[in-house]
Parts: structure tokens; C-alpha cells; sequence
């Protein structure tokens, strides 16, 4: 079963030449923009498996040498799939981990003497706990200790790591403000380990451990940028969209503090792995054509012409040969003969895209629509990963669908019940309460007995506590209503919403499980089930929370097993994907844009706002202030401002989607 197809999906729109030179020289050729030596994977895992060969065999190394092997390690999710791939070598391989030592990068501060959510903890239960190392040879950071005693702890720290002749490699992420460790913008090149203020983008991504921004530390102990330049070898980690932006900062921008990790730079031994996706933004994979010649086809001409409209300011139509030729794209006129014959034809390719039959046009020509004409009306399954996604995400077109007389389902994939607010349970447990003593004389005793226990324990509970399995049914029975009204609104029976309730999002944390075959094995039951024409789903891969990208994996697995199985069904199915509150798809990937009207749009809000629960009070509202709706019309409308920016029609606000072809 595979269970990482998502991050195949770049795939479809890099040519390997650029990622994968084929010798020296080509490389050097490709990467003469990039300041740290950079190396581009297919996928998260193939990356973190090179890593993990590289540690291994220092680790080997030290041991042959009688010497002991000095690590510094981060917490995150960024080194998960090295730790794994190193647990698997110490199971299978005999690697051993009783030389090494180390060095916890960074821990929060202050914590409580009891803190579970320590980044210490977080390394113990990724990976300590599943190797052989001497706990001996762990330091870490001390969050609990007295403000009075941290600048002589630091110092003692740096101290330690000099007493074990220095650190041999350091394992590194890279934050969203471009931090390694928890060195934020502003720290300087010679500053060492010591507790630093974290800044409302580092408290917001540290709050995915900790519950909400409130319960985050509001500082950290962690290693200095000097410190991290003191070690031999230094590896920088990268996967996913929401990366691309600052790696580019990174490895082609100047050394700056505003960008921590661009000190690596002045290093002789830093690497940087990272995926496809996370090298979106590098040079020679997004605008190849900057360094080298291209390998031109319909979609790289076409993120080259968007591209030119965007620094020029001009339309599609209006670009001129002067325009090519001083802006790096002298091939394409030696292969089209002029800028009118490439303008017109990515113009062309653009309008081909927008439609409003999503679901495609019944007894209409459909040679240049994105969807087929027949059959008509279509079975279609919309794969909503929490229960709000499918209106945030493409409300406009779910209504177009409903109105257009196809046969919609709706699955909600998961319960979306850690996403809920204790005082929305106490809200219904308070109805639910009055109702049993205005009608039932307080006869109801589990309700009487369940509204005290439960209203006890939200009483009592802290920072870090789990909630009973009965919370997390009453916030998922309130997500489930939400849905319900939000379907009903939209005319779509309720036979035809689906909770799936996948058991990976059923931790109680945010931290997920792994998608398993009982995961796969529910969705591919209700794709048997309905035998769709047309499938919707999430291809939000920067989604912060990462439950995006699971729920498509699942999806794309149960698909991957039909294929396996030659299943009748799946020969007359498109996949189409969506994109949710946090980005929009890059014009020039777009397959289907499906335009919203006015009115239209204003449906859209109100069906994002039946989600009561997901409005002011949701606690995992991200880095972005604005509510769903905003962010989900602001998004809209850009979509649309871009396309009339390049020439082509105007409309009030549009909703974009890239088809899947299964591998």
C-alpha cells in the first residue's frame, strides 16, 4: 500500500534535469545561483533516508576510530522521517547508538517541573526511547531552571559540548522566519547558546505542542548561531510548500540576520536536503530558464509567460519580442517565430481553463472544456478532510455541482474534534442540561451525571491534558451538526454526507497518527460504494497541521488499490484537487477555475459560517488573523484579480483545482 503519493504530485511539473544533473558540470551550470550545496529529492523520505546513510556512517565511523560521535538534534516535525529511518537501521542493521552523545538543540522556557511538552520529551518519544544510547549521553537545555542562574547554566552548556571536543554534525529545521533552532531574525553571527524571546511566528508553530499560543513558553534556551557554525558537518532539512520560501531566503539570498539560516553560508561543510516541494522557490526549479536552456512544454511555457506578465505589468497579449528577449526567453521566440505566436497560444490555454460547468457541460462541444461533457449527471465525491473544508475550500463550486443536477456525496474524513473549544462543549452541555430539567423534571440521570463529571473535569483540566473520550465525542457530535446544516443549506441530502471518522486523526493530540490500512480500507469502501465520475480532494500540501496531506494520501492509496484491482469504475473518474484557507494554487498550474459570482460568493460565506464552532473561537487558527471566510473570499478574489490582470475575463471572485492522474 502506498501511503506517500501526495508528495509525488510536483512530479507532474518538474522535469528531473533540473533536480537531478545528470554530471558535474550540469550541476554546477543549474546551481550557480545557490550559496550552500543543495541537494533536491523526489520525496520527504528519500531525503531523510539520505541523511539518516550519512549519520550512520559517521556514527560507524567514530566507533571503528574508538571515538565518541557528538550530535545536536532539533524537535519539530522536520527530523521525524531521519529518526525513523535511523530507529530502522538500529533494529535491522545492528547500528548502534552507545558512542554517542547528544546535545538537545534547544528547549522552552520556562516549563513547568512536570511539563510533558518539553522538546526533550518530544526527542525521547521520536527517538531516543528506540535506540540503545546511554542516557548518560543526553544533555539538554534545563527549562525549569531560575532566571538567575540561565547566563552561568549557558555558559556551562557551551562548556559541555567543548569537553567532547566540539559537535561532530548538527541536525537542523528551518522556521517559518527562516530561524535554525530557535535563533530568530536579529541574532548575530557570533551569539551563543542562550534564552532568547520567541516571536508570535515561532510561539504559533511551537503551539502545535503545546495546545494554543497561550499555553506556549514565551522564550527558549538554545544554541547559538556560533555554536551551530562551530560543527563539522551541518545538515539543513526541508519538506513541504510552506518551506519553499524561506529555503530559497536561504540558499540564494544574502547573509543576513534577518534570515538566521542564511549564516550557513560562511560554512565549508553545510548541506542543505530538501524535497521538491520545498524547493519550489529555487531558481532552477521554478524559473529554470534563468540559468539554463530549457526543455520546453505547455506548462513551463506557461509559468515562463505569467511570470514575464508579472514583471513587466502587462497583459498576456500585450508582451513584445523586446519583452522575451531581455527577460531571458529568447528560445521561445527561436521556436515560435515571434511573442504574438507564444501570447496567443498561453492565452488561449488560460481561458480554455475557466468554466462554470465544473462538472462539465451536458450536449456541448467539451474539445477545449476542462471536464467532459458525459457522463451527465456525474456521481461525485467531495473528500472534505475536517468538516468545514469542502465550503472553505470550494463552496462555490459544491453549490454549482448541486445546482447542475449531478449527484453530489460529501465525506467528511475526519471528526475535527481537537479543533473545538472547551466552552463550545460547555455551551451544549448546558442546553443539553436545561433541556432534561425543563422537560424531563431531571429524570435523565446520565445526562445529569454526565453534564457534573464532565463540567468537573474542564474545571480542573491544564495546559497539556488530554480530553476524556467523552469531550472528544461531544466536540465531534458538534462538528457533525455543523456539517449536517452546512449540507442542508446547500441542498445536498443528508444520505449523502459521510463521517468517516478516520482512526489516524483520533489521537486526542495534535499529533497525529500514521495513516494505516483500516484508514485506506474506509475511504476505498465508500469510493466502491458510490462509484464516483468525478473525485474532489484536498491538495492543500502546506497545510500547517499536516491533516490535509494525510486525508489526500488516504484517498490517493484507496485509488492507488483500485487501480492495482482494475476496478471498471475508476476508468471513467477524474481527481480533481482543491486548496483550502491557507493558499491558492500558482496561476500557471491551474486546470479548472470556476468562476463565483457576486451572490455566489456571498453563499459561499454563509455556508462557511453554519461552522459556528470554527469561527472567533477555534483554536488552531494559524499564523493568519482572519477568519476562514475571509481568508477563503480574500483567496477567491485574488485568483480572479490575477486572471483579469493577464487579460482575460473579469469576475467577481474564482476557485481553482488541478487534476490528479494516478501514478
Amino acid at each position: 500500500m502506498k501511503t506517500n503519493l501526495s508528495s509525488q504530485i510536483t512530479l507532474n511539473r518538474v522535469s528531473p534535469r533540473y533536480y537531478r544533473p545528470e554530471n558535474a558540470f550540469e550541476r554546477s551550470v543549474l546551481t550557480r545561483l545557490e550559496d550552500i550545496p543543495t541537494d533536491i529529492y523526489e520525496s520527504a523520505e528519500e531525503g531523510a533516508n539520505y541523511i539518516a546513510c550519512e549519520i550512520a556512517q559517521l556514527i560507524r565511523d567514530k566507533q571503528k576510530a574508538g571515538r565518541f560521535c557528538v550530535l545536536a538534534l532539533p524537535g519539530g516535525n522536520s527530523p521525524r522521517n531521519v529518526f525513523s529511518a535511523l530507529i530502522r537501521m538500529h533494529k535491522e542493521e545492528g547500528l548502534s547508538f552507545r558512542n554517542v552523545i547528544i546535545f538537545n538543540l534547544y528547549e522552552y522556557y520556562p516549563l513547568a517541573k512536570d511539563a510533558i511538552n518539553s522538546n526533550l520529551n518530544a526527542l525521547n518519544e521520536m527517538f531516543l526511547n528506540h535506540v540503545d544510547i546511554d542516557k548518560q549521553n543526553i544533555f539538554s537545555p534545563d527549562g525549569t531552571i531560575p532566571k538567575d542562574t540561565i547566563f552561568e547554566y549557558c555558559r556551562l552548556y557551551e562548556q559541555r559540548i567543548e569537553s567532547f571536543g566540539g559537535l561532530d554534525a548538527v541536525l537542523l529545521g528551518i522556521g517559518r522566519v527562516g530561524n535554525i533552532g530557535f535563533n530568530e531574525p536579529g541574532s548575530r553571527l557570533n551569539s551563543t547558546t542562550r534564552l532568547i524571546l520567541l516571536d508570535n511566528d515561532s510561539r504559533n508553530e511551537a503551539s502545535k505542542m503545546f495546545g494554543s499560543t497561550e499555553s506556549t513558553p514565551i522564550s527558549s534556551i538554545t544554541m547559538g548561531v556560533s555554536t551551530i557554525l562551530s560543527a563539522k558537518k551541518i545538515y539543513l532539512m526541508a519538506w513541504g510548500e510552506d518551506k519553499a520560501k524561506m529555503v530559497k531566503e536561504c540558499v540564494e539570498g544574502p547573509v543576513t540576520d534577518t534570515i538566521p539560516a542564511s549564516f550557513l553560508q560562511t560554512h565549508n561543510n553545510a548541506h542543505v536536503v530538501i524535497d521538491l516541494s520545498a524547493a519550489g522557490n529555487l531558481t532552477r526549479i521554478h524559473h529554470p530558464w534563468l540559468v539554463t536552456s530549457c526543455e520546453w512544454d505547455d506548462k513551463l511555457i506557461r509559468t515562463a509567460i505569467v511570470w514575464l506578465c508579472q514583471i513587466t505589468g502587462k497583459p498576456i497579449l500585450k508582451l513584445t519580442n523586446k519583452d522575451y528577449n531581455e527577460n531571458g526567453l529568447s528560445e521561445l521566440l527561436a521556436l515560435y517565430g515571434s511573442a504574438y505566436n507564444v501570447n496567443i497560444k498561453i492565452f488561449n490555454d488560460l481561458q480554455h481553463t475557466i468554466t462554470g460547468w465544473p462538472g462539465g457541460k451536458p450536449n456541448a462541444d467539451d474539445t477545449y472544456r476542462p471536464e467532459r461533457a458525459k457522463p451527465y449527471p456525474k456521481r461525485v465525491i467531495i473528500f472534505s478532510p475536517h468538516p468545514d473544508d469542502d465550503v472553505i475550500s470550494m463552496g462555490g463550486t459544491l453549490r454549482r455541482l448541486v445546482e447542475q443536477k449531478h449527484d453530489v456525496h460529501v465525506a467528511y474524513e475526519t471528526s475535527g474534534n481537537i479543533a473545538v473549544g472547551d466552552e463550545e462543549v460547555i455551551r451544549f452541555l448546558h442546553f443539553i442540561n436545561g433541556f432534561n430539567q425543563l422537560f424531563n423534571n431531571s429524570e435523565d440521570q446520565v445526562i445529569t451525571d454526565k453534564y457534573t463529571e464532565i463540567r468537573k473535569f474542564l474545571k480542573e483540566k491544564k495546559d497539556g491534558d488530554i480530553d476524556t473520550r467523552d469531550i472528544l465525542t461531544i466536540k465531534g457530535l458538534i462538528r457533525r451538526g455543523e456539517a449536517r446544516t452546512a449540507c442542508t443549506y446547500n441542498n445536498i441530502p443528508l444520505s449523502h454526507c459521510h463521517f468517516l471518522d478516520l482512526p489516524f486523526y483520533e489521537t486526542g493530540r495534535i499529533q497525529k497518527g500514521p495513516l494505516t490500512e483500516a484508514d485506506v480500507e474506509i475511504v476505498r469502501n465508500l469510493l466502491r460504494e458510490v462509484k464516483p465520475h468525478q473525485i474532489f480532494v484536498a491538495g492543500d500540501l502546506a497545510d500547517p497541521h499536516g491533516t490535509h496531506r494525510v486525508c489526500t494520501d488516504a484517498v490517493f492509496a484507496a485509488v492507488d488499490l483500485e487501480k492495482e484491482e482494475g476496478a471498471k469504475w475508476l476508468k471513467d473518474c477524474r481527481i480533481w484537487m482543491y486548496r483550502g484557507a491557507w493558499a491558492e494554487w500558482e496561476i500557471e498550474n491551474i486546470e479548472m477555475a470556476v468562476p463565483i459570482s457576486p451572490e455566489e460568493l456571498r453563499t459561499k460565506r454563509n455556508s462557511i459560517l453554519k461552522h459556528q464552532s470554527q469561527m472567533e473561537s477555534a483554536p488552531f487558527m494559524g499564523n493568519d488573523e482572519r477568519l476562514f471566510w475571509q481568508r477563503s473570499e480574500d483567496r477567491n478574489r485574488g485568483t480572479a484579480a490575477l486572471y483579469d490582470s493577464l487579460g482575460l475575463a473579469s469576475y467577481e471572485a474564482m476557485e481553482a483545482f488541478v487534476e490528479y492522474i494516478p501514478l
